[in-house]
């Protein structure tokens, strides 16, 4: 079949792979003239390289557990899988280059325009504010802001520290060479908080950066046309990590394409659980750690992708 990929993202281009080597002419339309996502983490569980072996090259830095601190206790979560810190638009320029060796064409500097109704299908994977999405009027997901910034200190430390916030938390990620800091909040109050939170550490960040992190699964019910990723609304509820979601959702896709009824239906059964369960979660942890933390044991372990 003739494919249109709308967004060189990481789920984009992952897609663009595997459908040129199952013998889909793949067509990679970015709006962007150069691929690489600046505004995120790029903190990825160990599944990242059973999905893209060769990013092991890409590591910078291992995590094994994170400390959530609120106000009155400190919560040490070890995980199950490994994160692994690295670079996300260098994991974008990587996935890249796997899809054109497969045989996609990736447009740079390129609209969506009309053209894209002469292929057989067409898949939205260009972000939060998908522009398919709305062509599709399908109302937007709830939405969170993330910022983040750096610091010159060296830390090779093996966890990563977190402060709760009303309905979201700061970070401080030791990625080797330097050391990020970031929130994800509402965003009417990301920035006052974030900004309150450095001049207590009297913390100077450099390279700020901010993304809008969307909250909500949405796949429409539509023969031609579908969504993956961001531009679905799927991200993690308790961190706002996409990726690893992002690529199983595409596995979803690559497994009953080109039926994307059936991929609407299998995705809504396999995820729409983890995201109740996951965000009931979240909020009896953020309850009790606020109001009553003494019920709370110190340590925990989980599945960072899955709790």
């Amino acid at each position: 079949m003739k494919v249109a990929i709308i967004g060189a993202g990481i789920c984009g281009l992952y897609l663009a792979k595997h459908l040129s080597e199952k013998g889909n002419e793949v067509f990679v339309f970015e709006r962007r003239k150069e691929i690489g996502k600046e505004s995120c983490s790029g903190l990825f569980s160990e599944r990242i390289l059973e999905f893209i072996p060769e990013s092991k090259n890409l590591i910078q830095n291992k995590i094994d557990f994170v400390l959530i601190h609120f106000p009155k206790k400190t919560l040490t979560v070890k995980f199950s899988k490994k994160f692994f810190v690295m670079n996300h638009s260098s994991l974008d320029k990587l996935a890249a280059e796997l899809a054109q060796k497969a045989g996609a064409k990736i447009m740079l500097g390129q609209q969506i325009e009309s053209s894209v109704i002469n292929f057989d299908k067409i898949l939205g994977c260009d972000g939060a504010l998908s522009h398919v999405r709305r062509i599709l009027k399908l109302k937007d997901p709830d939405f969170r802001l993330g910022i983040q910034g750096f610091s010159a200190e060296e830390d090779f430390s093996n966890f990563v520290e977190t402060w709760a916030t009303k309905s979201g938390f700061i970070w401080k990620i030791p990625r080797g060479r330097e050391t990020e800091y970031g929130i994800i909040e509402a965003p009417k109050e990301a920035k006052n908080i974030f900004d309150n939170f450095l001049k207590s550490k009297n913390l100077n960040l450099k390279r700020m950066n901010s993304a809008i992190i969307p909250q909500g699964l949405m796949i429409p019910k539509n023969k031609k046309i579908t969504l993956c990723g961001d531009s679905a609304g799927l991200t993690k509820p308790w961190s706002g990590g996409g990726v690893v979601w992002g690529i199983i959702l595409a596995n979803l896709l690559l497994k009953n394409f080109p039926n994307f009824l059936k991929y609407q239906e299998e995705a809504k059964n396999f995820f729409l659980p983890k995201i109740f369960f996951s965000k009931f979660s979240a909020k009896t942890l953020y309850f009790l750690g606020f109001n009553f933390p003494w019920i709370l044991p110190k340590k925990y372990k989980i599945d960072g992708d899955f709790i």
